[in-house]
């Protein structure tokens, strides 16, 4: 009881300082707790969501030329396939349709929705309750992203014709709800799809082999297996292809931003905790040298060190374990908000579980922390004898050096004062220097990443491996690309045109995704980090990832499977990608000729100067329109599947934002009013001689500046130089090794200043409070 009302007495005295370090660590563990919960329950979820919907673990989509009963045949056979089924569905490579404030083209699978099925259920999140002959049923993620409401209009865009419908319900799909996959589900009543089908020709007639596996990990499995079984090639007069998909890879591309985003919001709760902690520091040792004398009487009427020590570990047990709690509790209620970003990105409802375990985690984890340093900061109390306390800390002497002395030293008075009461102050500075420096950085992670996301994206769209053309240009199999390709670059206002397909080969038995052009000195986004990109035939570039799979690297020779052939080549550079997973090979024309020899190419690559995309594609169409499958105009594609990317990235930038700016207000106010009170006498003594309050407010504020100008400086450049690099163990997992976004230095510039003067309007504010003390006041009191 003693240590408890030694504890509670500490906390009474200092309601402020003790208010301050409650919200602290309240957004701390708020922080953490989501940042924890989304990483260990988003996979759980989205296996769940799979099993709750009934979705396939793998999915084989052909055209009806392409189909073999041996497919059917080999998947229903395969070991671990508990389940498979077989339907029509109707085909569309490139279906245009408006997605937020842009244009997406996709592939596109339609489906009866009148056919019994067992796999892929159809679920309803949202639905009419009457229906029309035009009825369409579409994925969650156009309404939490793509800004359609039930009941509005939707059309499709494919062959140079629209297909207008009503939305008559969303639902939600694990396999093919979201743009960041290429492939999207739709599904159409069955008078509606009929229709479809019978208006458009034989080649978007397909079948769909959809299967559920016991263990779901082996449906990458499963397709590497049918691909070496059935070798495919992309080579072919009746243009027949197969696409397949498989749960974990869908999986891991829905969930990367999502864990991307709970990672960073777990590292800025850290960055909070150790605010915490320096703030803990700060007071501990202030409590300590201000209530020395209180210490001495203490340890002279009884009280041991160890009981004196208990209080002070006590006192802030109890702020951390109150604070963690109700932060875990507030993560609750915050939770609908960051579900929303997660179902914006993934087109899955997230609904958010109870979890003890994590939430029990994340209180030790600060209580922990909390208690290390309250005891190392306050174990010198053992150390002080009581007649050294009562004397108020001094042995014998501690005079210090008065640096700056006034009688010979040059500059304004009130700046000298400011400047001596700074050097005062060391501790409470080095503590003022860190928190700055931390914030900061994290501010300007938050702005680069936001301002490459939403503002610059040339960096971000480079991650994903692709060329940022203007126009790509899919050739029909029986035209000459080279010709096509010779005639279009002539045309006005073309900058270039590149021959860049991607096409699916095995390396040393691994399934890559393989890039094939004639130079890769044309092109514009050189992905290869190490090494070069190929030149030769017998060349080839891999990704980091392969390379780690296949363990190989840059002067080894790996063997490329495409078709039925197989060719040794030469890795010459390393590469990284976030798009397919990281599964990236580059070969030259003259190398993928070595497989096939009749090879030619399939798309083109189209650079443009100041002409708008839809005014060249509509010249190329009327020119070239018979040797063309379809065109796509990459710039709005680019900017229909980033809108999802930059909504999450703002809501994260203005939560660090909020918070950075929240944590230098707290804090200043912390500080300023410790000082006003601990030099009440001598801002008195200073008022009775003529000082104006005005004065000592700039007195207190510019006393400030040399450490939140460092502060911001040192913070600055380390989110100017360290970004990137922290950026690149972030998205290590997907593929990236070495990242190369834009750090906009008006951007950091305007962010730094911006905080600094935040921090001298937030101390000319708190210092306000020295109107109330007057030489009268002291004298009564």
């Amino acid at each position: 009881m003693k240590i408890m009302n030694l504890a509670l007495a500490n906390i009474r005295k200092s309601k402020s300082a003790t208010g301050s370090l409650f919200i602290f660590i309240l957004v701390a563990a708020l922080l953490l707790n989501i940042g924890l919960m989304v990483i260990t329950q988003i996979n759980v979820f989205f296996d769940s969501k799979a099993e709750q919907l009934k979705d396939p673990h793998a999915v084989f989509m052909m055209d009806s030329v392409s189909y073999n009963p041996n497919y059917g045949e080999f998947i229903t056979n395969y070991s671990g396939v508990t389940e498979t089924e077989t339907e029509e569905i109707i085909i569309m490579e490139s279906a245009k349709f408006n997605f937020g404030n842009s244009e997406l083209t996709s592939f596109t699978a339609i489906f009866n929705a009148d056919d019994q099925r067992n796999i892929g259920t159809l679920k309803l999140v949202e639905k009419l309750n009457t229906s029309s002959a035009n009825d369409i049923f579409i994925p969650y993620i156009f309404k939490t992203n793509g800004k359609y409401e039930l009941g509005g209009d939707f059309t499709f865009h494919y062959q140079n014709k629209d297909y207008n419908y009503r939305i008559a319900g969303f639902f939600e799909t694990t396999m093919m709800g979201t743009t960041n996959i290429g492939n999207m589900k739709f599904l159409l009543p069955e008078a509606s799809y009929q229709t479809l089908a019978d208006d458009l020709d034989k080649r978007t007639e397909g079948l769909i082999i959809s299967a559920v596996m016991e263990d779901k990990a082996q449906s990458t499995k499963l397709l590497n297996d049918f691909t070496k079984e059935f070798p495919q090639s992309t080579v072919s007069e009746t243009t027949s292809y197969i696409w397949a998909l498989d749960i974990e890879m869908v999986k891991n591309v829905s969930t990367l931003t999502i864990n991307i985003i709970a990672m960073i919001l777990v590292a800025f709760a850290a960055i909070i905790v150790l605010v915490s902690l320096i703030v803990i520091k700060f007071r501990v040792s202030n409590s300590i040298e201000d209530g020395m004398t209180n210490i001495g009487v203490l340890k002279a009427i009884g009280h041991t060190s160890k009981q004196i020590l208990s209080s002070i570990i006590l006192q802030f047990v109890l702020i951390a374990l109150s604070s963690s709690v109700v932060g875990v509790a507030l993560s609750y209620c915050l939770m609908p908000f960051i579900g929303s970003i997660i179902s914006s990105l993934s087109g899955l409802i997230w609904y958010q579980k109870f979890d003890m375990f994590i939430n029990l985690a994340n209180i030790f984890i600060v209580v922990f922390c909390v208690v290390i340093v309250t005891f190392i900061s306050a174990f010198r109390v053992r150390k002080i004898l009581p007649i050294m306390a009562l004397r108020g800390g001094i042995q014998t002497h501690s005079f210090r050096k008065n640096y700056f002395p006034l009688e010979n030293t040059r500059g304004g008075l009130h700046f000298l004062l400011a400047i001596k009461s700074m050097l005062s102050n060391v501790k409470q500075n080095i503590m003022i220097l860190l928190i700055i420096i931390s914030l900061t950085f994290a501010s300007v992670f938050s702005v680069v990443l936001y301002y490459n996301v939403a503002s610059d994206k040339t960096a971000f769209v480079n991650l994903f491996g692709a060329e940022p053309a203007n126009v790509m240009i899919f050739v029909k199999p029986d035209t000459d690309t080279k010709e096509l390709l010779s005639h279009i670059n002539q045309m006005d206002q073309v900058r270039k045109v590149n021959i860049f397909d991607l096409i699916t080969t095995k390396i040393d038995d691994q399934t890559v995704y393989t890039n094939v052009t004639d130079n890769y000195d044309q092109l514009e986004n050189n992905i290869v980090y190490e090494g070069r990109q190929p030149k030769y035939e017998n060349e080839i570039a891999i990704s980091w990832v392969v390379s780690n799979q296949i363990n190989k690297g840059v002067g080894d020779t790996v063997e490329v499977e495409y078709g039925t052939e197989a060719v040794s080549y030469l890795v010459t550079g390393l590469s990284q990608s976030i798009g397919n997973l990281g599964q990236i090979a580059a070969l030259t024309m003259d190398g993928i000729q070595q497989l096939s020899s009749d090879y030619k190419g399939t798309t083109l690559y189209v650079y443009l100067d100041e002409l708008s995309n839809k005014g060249f594609i509509e010249n190329v169409q009327e020119q070239y329109g018979d040797y063309i499958v379809e065109t796509l105009d990459i710039d709005e594609n680019i900017e229909s599947q980033t809108g999802m990317y930059t909504t999450a990235v703002f809501a994260v930038m203005v939560m660090v934002l909020t918070i950075t700016v929240l944590v230098v207000v707290m804090i200043l106010y912390l500080i300023i009013k410790t000082m006003i009170i601990k030099r009440k006498k001598e801002f008195g003594v200073m008022k009775a001689i003529g000082y104006s309050t005005i004065q000592l407010m700039h007195q207190i504020s510019i006393s400030f500046l040399p450490v939140i100008i460092t502060g911001v400086t040192i913070g600055g450049v380390l989110g100017y130089f360290y970004t990137n690099p922290m950026l690149s163990i972030l998205l290590s997992s997907a593929g990236v090794k070495s990242l190369d976004f834009t750090v906009h230095f008006p951007t950091i510039l305007i962010l730094c200043v911006g905080i600094f003067i935040l921090a001298y309007i937030v101390s000319m504010f708190v210092s306000i409070k020295i109107k109330k003390i007057s030489a009268y006041s002291l004298i009564t009191e």
